[in-house]
Formats: C-alpha cells, structure tokens, sequence
C-alpha cells in the first residue's frame, strides 16, 4: 500500500510542481497557536514538518532556536507534541506529517515508547537530526516495521559511496541539506550548484523521493522547483517572530506567507 508521503509527492508530480513541505516547532508560540498555524497552512501545503524544541538545537540556526526556545518556555514536552499531531490528524485538511528532532530526547522517551506513541498518533514520518546512518540503521528498521518513513539526510560533503549507500538503504523520503551551515543561512551556494549536487542523487535512484531545505526562502524557492520537494521552515520561524513582535495574529501571517511561497512553484 502506497504511503502517504509518496502519495503527497505522487499529486503534486501530476501537478507538474514540487511538494510543499513546511517546518513549524510544535508549541510555538503557545500549543494551541502551533495547533492553529498547522490547520491553516495544510490547506497549502503537501506535508507538515513538525520539531520538538530541544535546548541546545545544534543543526538549527537563529530563528528556530527562537522558536524552540518560546515552545520550551510554555512548557511544551514531547507528550504536549503527541497531542498536537492527534488533533492535527482529526483535521479537515490533514497532511502527512513528520516529526523532527534530536535523539537524546527520544531516549529518554524510551525509543519504542517514542514510536510506538508516533504509529498511536499517526506520524508518518521522522528526522533525527544527530543520528545518521550506519548509526540509524536498527532505529530506522524500527520504523519501518510501524510504516514510519525515516528521513535521511545528505549533504555536499558526502561521498560518491556513501551516497550510494544511504539511498539504498533509505525509505520512501530522503532530505538533501543544500549547504553546509545550519537552518536560515543565507543561501550560499548558486541554485544551479545545488540541482548539480540533486541530480547526482536521483541519478542513483529516481524513485526515492527527495526533498531540499535548508536556506529556502520566498527568493530562492522557484530557483529550485524541478526538485521533487521543498522545504521551507526557518523563514516560516521568522514570520512567527515578526508577528508577535508586531502583534499580529501568526495563524493568518504564515497562511499568508505559505499561500505565497506556493504560488512561486506552481
């Protein structure tokens, strides 16, 4: 049976477009805010990036640590992040979703107490920022037997070989981080460069989906549209920021922005 992350992929392939794919911390700026901001952009969006705030986030540049930091300031824990995705799911327009965070906290969690609650509450899929492969491969094999997609990771410094490796051994999704700097850098690499380095993956295999993130903003975002997925979370981060600052509702900032950034791919 088809999942419902090749599904996402699958209609917006027939839509001649990439997948949309955002990236929010649960909690932020309170749960039921972070709630809102989820049922508001699944109307626009293919699947739904969801972190768990962790305090010392190492991949996560500025703005998302803001974010965690507000998510972990309101008292939001993993268990908070559960109930988010629950009623998420119960939602009109509910998208694929995928949990995204450090592995520390999943074992304290206790690992299948922490899958077992993501297959309970209908997460389709995980990134574990600090577990990479061949580290992930009994975690990842865990999955699997939930029907959980594990997300890999790849970046411009991976071998050939390894390349090879990791794609095979991968799930339905694979994540190609665009450039070596941690989220909401300015993009420093040229788009073209970019695609180069994506070609090389889908060129040893074109059925695994894959997705780009990592310094993807409203200016960058139609540069890399032939891509199979996009990801946009650190200016989603921002605009949740700027909205506070400013009072203003973030539901209706970031529905709007993401209304935006999808009107550039299609």
């Amino acid at each position: 049976m088809i999942s419902s992350i090749s599904r996402a992929f699958s209609i917006a392939r027939k839509q001649n477009r990439p997948a949309l794919l955002t990236y929010t911390v649960a909690g932020d700026n309170t749960k039921k805010k972070s709630l809102e901001i989820l049922k508001s952009i699944s109307r626009h969006v293919d699947i739904c990036e969801l972190g768990f705030a962790h305090n010392t986030p190492i991949a996560d540049g500025g703005q998302i640590q803001t974010s965690a930091y507000r998510a972990i300031k309101n008292g939001t824990r993993l268990k908070d992040v559960f109930q988010i995705v629950k009623k998420f799911k119960r939602s009109k327009f509910s998208k694929p979703i995928i949990l995204m965070g450090y592995y520390n906290m999943i074992l304290q969690y206790g690992e299948n107490t922490f899958l077992n609650d993501c297959k309970k509450n209908k997460v389709d899929g995980l990134i574990v920022v600090d577990l990479p492969w061949p580290e992930n491969k009994n975690f990842a094999k865990k999955c699997k037997q939930r029907s959980i997609c594990y997300v890999q990771l790849l970046s411009p410094t991976t071998s050939q070989k390894r390349l090879k490796l990791i794609v095979k051994d991968s799930h339905e999704m694979i994540y190609y981080i665009s450039m070596l700097s941690t989220t909401g850098g300015k993009l420093k690499v040229s788009p073209s460069k970019i695609l180069t380095n994506y070609k090389k993956i889908k060129k040893i295999s074109r059925y695994k989906n894959c997705v780009i993130g990592f310094g993807i903003t409203k200016t960058t975002i139609s540069k890399l549209k032939s891509a199979d997925g996009l990801v946009v979370g650190s200016a989603i981060c921002k605009e949740i920021t700027r909205s506070l600052q400013k009072r203003q509702n973030p539901v209706t900032k970031v529905e709007n922005m993401v209304k935006k950034l999808k009107s550039k791919i299609i």
